[in-house]
């Protein structure tokens, strides 16, 4: 029974991550044209993705939107969390659902609702719409992460900390925030690295600045090239290494 669940999750992950093999093995093509085998190696195209004015402008509006979109998942999230986890008060199930449904939600849902209440609102489309559609959805994850981690923590601690004369204040910032620490800094990561690969969502809020993905869904349209495996293959290794980041973190807090 086990080998044949090992085999099944092997052609499973294989299935998903083939496919970015890949890409990765493309992208050190030395040729313009994706062919098989690969006659020579060669690490030019990462080059040119340096020199590519679009895709570096791109790229740093990717990084302003994943990290004020992070910030804004942050203040509005983790607040969040502690009410649903500390405070009863009408109306308390339907905050739980509307905070998550963004979440729950198609992207592509929220990117045409929000893109028609903007142009309704004569908002014009821009990195402050994207960003607007981001934080709705970050403040969803930030708020699962530290909830989860709240319904855990031993609030005994809490009550130890007041009753030695220390005040709320005090007690959150010395007892509280260190034993949820890592939640926040996972939920940081993973708000940062999913605002970073969001494509539904920007694509339907984008005006003339685009997005790192946006901007590789345009350049698809005229094909495949090395440079386009090389971003991909690049973004693929950031966003391994965050989650791997992430899963550590949230594996060694619950394992304490």
């Amino acid at each position: 029974m086990y080998t044949a669940l090992t085999i099944s999750a092997v052609l499973i992950f294989a299935f998903i991550y083939l496919p970015m093999i890949v890409v990765v093995f493309y992208s050190f093509s030395e040729n313009a044209v994706n062919s098989f085998p690969i006659e020579s190696w060669s690490t030019k195209w990462y080059g040119v993705l340096m020199r590519d004015t679009a895709l570096i402008a791109s790229f740093k509006n990717s990084l302003i939107v994943a990290a004020a979109g992070t910030l804004i998942g942050l203040l509005l999230g983790i607040p969040a969390a502690f009410a649903v986890d500390r405070f009863h008060f009408p109306g308390k199930a339907l905050f739980e659902r509307l905070v998550l449904l963004p979440m729950i939600l198609p992207g592509i849902i929220t990117g045409v609702a929000m893109m028609s209440v903007f142009v309704l609102a004569g908002m014009n489309l821009s990195l402050i719409s994207i960003l607007l559609g981001h934080g709705t959805f970050l403040i969803a994850i930030v708020m699962t992460q530290v909830y989860a981690r709240l319904k855990r923590f031993n609030r005994v601690i809490e009550e130890a900390s007041m009753d030695l004369g220390a005040t709320r204040l005090k007690t959150f910032f010395f007892i509280t925030l260190p034993n949820i620490r890592t939640a926040i800094i996972g939920a940081s990561l993973l708000s940062f690295t999913l605002s970073l690969d969001e494509i539904a969502v920007s694509y339907f809020l984008t005006g003339r600045d685009l997005t790192l993905p946006v901007q590789i869904w345009a350049m698809l349209r005229r094909g495949i090239t090395p440079e386009v495996n090389a971003i991909s293959t690049l973004i693929f290794i950031f966003s391994v290494v965050m989650i791997v980041i992430v899963t550590r973190l949230t594996r060694d807090k619950a394992e304490a």
